[in-house]
């Protein structure tokens, strides 16, 4: 029986990682997750599940928690991640945390031995040549559960690295993708959370509707698949049936098509070499396709300069937009200032070569920090 961790349980990724779990009862033993701030949540998923450990986000409630669950050992924080993370089971940590908090406990959990199932995209845009090394000198096992990522493993198991001309990502366009940039002013959060195909956490469906997501993705899967970004390419697909596509040298194309349902991505990280059954299935319908327009979503064409630039630039522009997301959210700022903010902060920032992780880190924190201070209303 596989061991499993979940970092970020209470949130989209997490809670279908858990029916995935809960319709595949014998098959895993569910050890440590970490839970948010939403208590009503974390007491239905503790009710209903035995954990031996939990992270909590609040390090406050730890005691009330404890009183309530005393079978469990109870972490907080950011330091309780990487406590879950080095728990003494080996086994398979699934990371469905948001953001930059998911990169230390990543590398908590391959030092510790564990394979990991990364939904958190972060963790390579900030830190993949280290994560990459990290895998290799510990001999676990990288799966990606993005929907894009998970479609292009598989089409490229198996395959030659030398016989691909390019890699395609799709993309939705998000919850604004019909309008111009004149209507982008006057947006509101309501109009931006309303992504038409994916149910997912608020963070994500802004970052789709900036495309600042897929310009992560691109990012990610140079680390995933170790291709150049010359060969990497994103075009626009509103239906989200087909998630990737691999051009190859002889003329052959290779698509990965399936609902759009993340549970399908996520049981093949965790069943992974084999497939469990799921009987959900595309109607083929008509299919539509376009070019993607840099000019209409400028930070994915920022992402693949960045990425191209390499060094510290892509944890600056991870941070800034993470900070400048969040302000958003907050109703501190309007939704193209989410732009502004992060291509004035990467081109007023001085790039460094070959970071270490602790420079990642501090940068991280240091970016966020100062647009907080800069943008936040008193």
């Amino acid at each position: 029986m596989k061991h499993i961790y979940i970092l970020g349980a209470a949130g989209s990724i997490g809670l279908q990682t858990l029916e995935v779990l809960e319709e595949n009862q014998g098959l895993f033993q569910l050890v440590g997750i970490s839970l948010g701030n939403n208590h009503q949540i974390n007491h239905e998923i503790l009710n209903n599940l035995n954990v031996e450990v939990v992270c909590l986000r609040d390090i406050t409630m730890i005691d009330s928690y404890q009183k309530q669950f005393p079978q469990i050992i109870f972490y907080g924080g950011d330091e309780g991640l990487i406590q879950i993370a080095e728990y003494h089971k080996q086994g398979l940590l699934v990371n469905a945390l948001s953001g930059s908090a998911g990169l230390k406990p990543t590398v908590a959990a391959i030092k510790s031995l564990k394979d990991i199932a990364l939904a958190n995209k972060e963790t390579l845009v900030m830190a993949g040549d280290i994560i990459n090394k990290l895998v290799d000198e510990y001999q676990v096992k990288l799966y990606p559960i993005d929907s894009e990522h998970s479609a292009l493993w598989q089409i490229l198991n198996g395959e030659d690295k030398n016989s691909v001309q390019k890699i395609v990502i799709t993309a939705s366009g998000g919850a604004l993708r019909d309008l111009t940039r004149d209507q982008l002013v006057n947006v509101t959060k309501k109009d931006a959370l309303k992504h038409p195909n994916w149910r997912m956490g608020d963070k994500i469906t802004i970052d789709s509707a900036t495309m600042m997501n897929k310009g992560l993705e691109v990012i990610e899967a140079h680390h995933l698949f170790g291709l150049p970004y010359a060969q990497i390419e994103t075009i626009l697909h509103k239906e989200s049936m087909v998630h990737g596509i691999v051009y190859f040298i002889d003329g052959t194309m290779k698509a990965s098509l399936s609902v759009s349902d993340m549970k399908i991505p996520i049981a093949y990280a965790l069943f992974y070499p084999d497939r469990r059954a799921y009987n959900r299935h595309l109607e083929l319908t008509n299919l539509s396709f376009k070019a993607m327009d840099f000019v209409r979503f400028p930070l994915l064409r920022v992402a693949y300069e960045v990425g191209n630039k390499g060094g510290l630039l892509p944890t600056v522009m991870n941070a800034a937009n993470e900070a400048a997301v969040q302000l958003f959210l907050k109703d501190q700022i309007q939704f193209l200032d989410i732009e502004k903010i992060v291509i004035e902060t990467i081109n007023n920032y001085t790039n460094i070569e070959s970071p270490s992780l602790d420079q990642i880190i501090d940068t991280d924190t240091q970016v966020q920090q100062l647009i907080r201070h800069t943008y936040e209303k008193r």
